[in-house]
């Protein structure tokens, strides 16, 4: 018999959401079989089996957010060498599940120690209130959530109460209260992120769009029009990093789109805008949107943008403050599509106008830069094509 724990999936990421499990307790699977999905940083990631056999037990629910190191099955392998080989997998039990192998390595225990103390082995004894087997991080969740560690059952390994467990005796306790998890968890340590370390400032202004011919792609043109503006003041096409004093401007435009789902938002990335075109983008952007609904984006398609869009103005309103995610120096903000009245040659005319919102980051941004990239932005939009 061996154990199987979430690994760590990269990044420093201390927890996952299951989003689906593809196998059941009785299944025999192979080694490297996708037996889960698992969602992280927004992104998800399937998770193989390490060991061939038939599964004897699984752990956690879908929809259920587990720490590295938590216990995801228990796995009796088959075609074992000998008997002998058996006897010393029984014997060596409780060690493997505290050493399971990992889809990358061994698990990561930088976040989640876990003292030899807190477990209780065999059946007869009874933990007392002051020795409740249970992880580190469940006795520190289960404090801030105000969670009776003794009136849970632990899912864990030979019972020990996991951050699973604290969770779902949460939504038990408090009728309405919702974990965040997935895109939602995440955008809470984003946006903190943002809010401490950004000297935000936003400028706004407004694009006529009265030359554009009908039925023009709008994300389609401010993605251009954001290219453009790189192009001509690319300071704001940047990363920036306080405690090394260092800025990075790039080349190639990464535009992060802002999308929102049901589930939270995402923010792909658009790489190398600048070689697209509207065709092209807007392949990207349906083929994204399609995969975002099913959750199903990879890790890969967050990474390395370099300034971000935001077309709020789809849904509703007209200016707003977008907020710049660290290390990038800016963010767009296109608004709702507004009717005007202008004078041309002494006569009132109606004309669509967008709506323009342009945070950026002042500590590694000028005024003078952030005021000549919104009017690089305008012009471009003002012209009839992209």
């Amino acid at each position: 018999m061996k154990s199987f724990s979430l690994p760590d999936l990269g990044e420093g990421l201390a927890e996952s959401e299951i989003i689906e499990w593809h196998v059941k307790v009785g299944d025999v699977v192979e080694v490297d079989q996708v037996v889960l999905t698992v969602e992280t940083a927004k992104a998800t990631v399937e998770v193989p089996a390490p060991y061939s056999g038939t599964i004897v037990s699984r752990h956690g629910n879908e929809g259920d957010v587990i720490s590295i190191g938590s216990l995801l099955m228990e796995i009796d392998e088959t075609n074992s060498a000998d008997t002998e080989n058996q006897e010393k997998q029984v014997a060596a039990k409780s060690k493997q599940r505290a050493d399971a192998a990992t889809v990358v390595g061994s698990v990561s225990h930088q976040s989640h120690s876990v003292n030899v103390d807190e477990f209780w082995v065999g059946s007869q004894v009874k933990p007392s209130a002051e020795h409740i087997s249970a992880l580190p991080s469940a006795r520190a969740l289960a404090q801030k959530l105000g969670v009776n560690l003794q009136k849970i059952t632990g899912s864990g390994a030979d019972g020990i109460i996991i951050d699973a467990d604290v969770y779902h005796a949460c939504d038990q306790q408090l009728p309405g209260t919702e974990v965040l998890k997935g895109a939602r968890r995440t955008m809470v340590g984003s946006m903190t992120e943002s809010h401490q370390q950004i000297a935000a400032v936003t400028i706004t202004e407004e694009a006529l769009l009265d030359k554009w011919p009908k039925g023009e792609d709008i994300t389609a043109r401010l993605i251009q029009a954001v290219v453009s503006a790189c192009e001509q003041e690319p300071a704001m096409n940047a990363w920036f990093d306080a405690e090394t004093m260092t800025r990075c401007v790039h080349h190639k435009v990464n535009i992060g789109i802002a999308v929102d789902s049901p589930h939270g938002l995402y923010v792909p990335v658009l790489k190398d805008a600048g070689t697209l075109n509207p065709k092209a983008i807007r392949q990207w952007i349906n083929e994204t949107a399609e995969s975002i609904r099913a959750r199903k984006v990879g890790r890969e398609e967050f990474q390395h943008a370099t300034i971000t869009l935001s077309n709020f103005g789809a849904i509703a309103g007209i200016y707003a403050t977008p907020v710049v995610t660290p290390p990038q120096v800016a963010i767009v903000g296109a608004g709702r599509l507004i009717e005007k009245l202008i004078l041309v040659n002494h006569k009132p005319v109606s004309v669509r106008a967008m709506p323009l919102s342009v945070t950026f980051d002042h500590r590694a941004c000028t005024g003078g830069e952030a005021a000549r990239f919104v009017k690089a932005i305008v012009e471009h939009l003002s012209k009839p094509h992209g």
